[in-house]
């Protein structure tokens, strides 16, 4: 088929500018919000958040068979981002309201929030991620349309994170229920805007039809040896971001300081969590930017784990970083270099994944895209559920204090739970890094691979 125009992979990254822009400010934000704004205790915020994600690893196989058997004008997973859009932000409204209740109601309505919250997040997602698998049929290309999602998502995700502190500032305080429930309008509204974008501007190009049984799916997807070795990876890949992002709020607050300045050529600026976490994304974005001419050259597999590699040394060197005005410009700088290698990884998983179908289409017969990237997403939110829950637990665990009074009349946290924070922000992260690796050493999907994949489909698919 011929080349897909430069319009198309420019609407296909709103789409995850939208998705990811929610999804950063839960992985970062709402376990703080849970516990320091709601009014949760750490462990009910923990068990929340992973109790919501078991009902995910059901929705998401379930809405990547709906979308793999719909058929609509517009396509099979396409049309879905019309649909949901709107749910999605009136869901994400929700999540961030705070009633004014007893502890039990407020507990029951952040389940039944977080809850519709992730289901609506599986309906528009799934099919947008599985889109990616009909747009174009070479490999290459498909790294390419990963990286303008990862790209666009990073900028959204920048936007969302730098502006966070400042919006709820805005409207009432970042320490108040209003100031998070009407920053969370406006980003809602944004996003909201940012999935029609994507729905006007993409087409499916190839179309795929699914003739064997769900059942039959299912069996071929369990079968399917590189699609466990790559649900391994990217559940590593979401848990080191996960665990090191829901970290930074906590780590700002009780370790760095609220009110810290640091100095450039004279002007003094705020240090801050939003600040650290933009930074990243801005960092992300070069990561993407490099991810096609690096995985051409070394491959797909090599380029995973020479990532891991490095994001291991990296998290280690930051655990003895001190709380010195140096030492947080090379807090900074480890974040900037962290975020341009996980930069590279993101486009690289999504467009892996697309390998993974196009194997699983050659040798089971089965058009079972919406299934596969349906268990990305589960990947995704699992490496979320585990990232959040392990961070609030070991705080717990340690000692943390989240009660205002006490830390009004100057309680000060333990010193067991300003350690576990550092390494929660550098040693654990760099397990699962060496994790990641040990993974992907055995995925068997290389270059050649796939090209000799790619060269089988074309004399069976109906290409446009």
């Amino acid at each position: 088929m011929a080349k897909t125009k430069l319009i198309e992979k420019i609407g296909y990254g709103f789409g995850d500018m939208s998705s990811s822009t929610f999804w950063k400010i839960f992985s970062y934000y709402l376990p703080f919000f849970y516990s320091n704004i709601f009014g949760l205790s750490l462990i009910d915020a923990g068990v929340l958040v992973l109790i919501t994600r078991i009902w995910d690893a059901v929705s998401d196989p379930m809405m990547g068979i709906i979308c793999d058997r719909t058929n609509t004008k517009w396509g099979k997973y396409r049309p879905y981002l019309l649909w949901v859009a709107p749910f999605f932000s009136i869901c994400g409204i929700l999540l961030f309201t705070t009633p004014d209740w007893a502890y039990g109601a407020k507990l029951t309505w952040a389940y039944v929030t977080y809850i519709m919250m992730m289901t609506v997040y599986t309906g528009i997602n799934v099919p947008y991620g599985a889109m990616l698998g009909v747009m174009t049929d070479d490999s290459n290309e498909k790294t390419v349309f990963s990286s303008f999602r990862m790209f666009f998502a990073y900028g959204g995700s920048f936007l969302a994170l730098f502006l966070w502190e400042p919006l709820t500032n805005m409207f009432g305080g970042y320490n108040t229920s209003d100031g998070w429930f009407w920053g969370m309008v406006v980003i809602a509204l944004a996003c909201f805007v940012m999935f029609i974008i994507c729905f006007l501007l993409t087409k499916e190009h190839l179309k795929t039809v699914s003739t064997v049984s769900v059942g039959s799916d299912f069996k071929s997807l369990l079968s399917n040896k590189p699609w466990w070795l790559l649900i391994g990876a990217a559940l590593c890949s979401n848990l080191f971001n996960t665990v090191r992002g829901a970290s930074v709020a906590y780590f700002f607050q009780d370790i760095i300081g609220l009110n810290v300045y640091m100095s450039f050529f004279g002007l003094a600026f705020l240090f801050y969590a939003g600040l650290f976490l933009g930074i990243g994304e801005v960092s992300n974005m070069v990561g993407v930017a490099l991810c096609v001419p690096i995985a051409n050259k070394l491959g797909k597999k090599s380029t995973f784990m020479f990532v891991n590699a490095v994001l291991l040394v990296l998290s280690v060197v930051f655990f003895f970083v001190p709380c010195t005005p140096a030492g947080f410009w090379t807090m900074l700088i480890l974040q900037i270099v962290i975020s341009v290698f996980t930069g590279i990884m993101s486009p690289l998983i999504w467009s892996m994944y697309a390998d993974v179908s196009d194997y699983a289409e050659l040798k089971f017969q089965t058009a079972s895209t919406g299934l596969i990237f349906s268990s990305a997403s589960m990947a995704q939110k699992f490496g979320g559920a585990i990232g959040g829950a392990a961070v609030l637990w070991l705080l717990s665990g340690f000692g943390y204090v989240t009660d205002a009074s006490q830390l009004a009349v100057g309680v000060a946290q333990p010193e067991s739970a300003l350690t576990v924070l550092r390494c929660l922000m550098s040693f654990i992260p760099a397990v699962v890094a060496a994790l990641a690796i040990v993974v992907v050493w055995f995925y068997p999907l290389t270059t050649e691979r796939i090209n000799d994949i790619n060269t089988e489909l074309k004399k069976v698919r109906n290409i446009e």
